[in-house]
């Protein structure tokens, strides 16, 4: 390790392009999310899931927000038009075929589980990326980055419990 490297506790490796590049990607991603949870809140709201869903997109949101935290203390920008991309696509995503003309169906919402379940798990592999720079670099929170990542996996843990109800769900509307 160099001298600078010591001096500002950070790796002489890293590739602060690259890591820009990981990171707006995940941020994408977690726009995506949060559009996501945010909708299957609303389908869910009566529902004995709704309490769940409402928790869960909570979470999303302010994992959201302690992305942006970290790429702020690692002085990566923003990439908005990833953002924007990410937030359309999920709205794209309404308008693909689920079985059902003009109202949601049981389809949908197992789907939107899923996508939300394969979400979290990225999440998780972005946390646990960020956990091990932190090992080397002063401005990432190790504490906090395991906080986030024990979150992922609790989350994880949820989504698939809903994700198995919705596809029983399924399974009966079907018989």
């Amino acid at each position: 390790m160099d001298s600078d490297s010591k001096q500002t506790g950070r790796t002489a490796e890293a590739d602060p392009g690259l890591l820009g590049v990981y990171l707006n990607d995940h941020l994408a991603g977690a726009t995506l999310g949060s559009e996501l949870s945010a909708r299957l809140v609303s389908a869910h709201r009566d529902s004995e899931d709704g309490a769940v869903l409402e928790r869960l997109a909570t979470e999303i949101r302010e994992d959201r927000a302690a992305l942006i935290e970290l790429m702020a203390a690692l002085e990566v920008p923003v990439r908005q038009y990833k953002v924007l991309l990410a937030w359309a696509a999920e709205k794209a995503g309404r308008f693909k075929p689920n079985g059902r003309l003009l109202e949601r169906s049981p389809l949908s919402s197992l789907e939107e589980l899923e996508a939300m379940t394969l979400g979290v798990v990225g999440k998780s592999g972005c946390w646990r990326v960020l956990r091990t720079l932190a090992d080397h670099d002063d401005r990432l929170d190790p504490e906090r980055l395991d906080d986030l990542l024990d979150r992922a996996e609790r989350q994880a843990e949820t989504l698939e419990e809903l994700r198995l109800r919705a596809g029983a769900r399924l399974a009966t509307s079907a018989a």
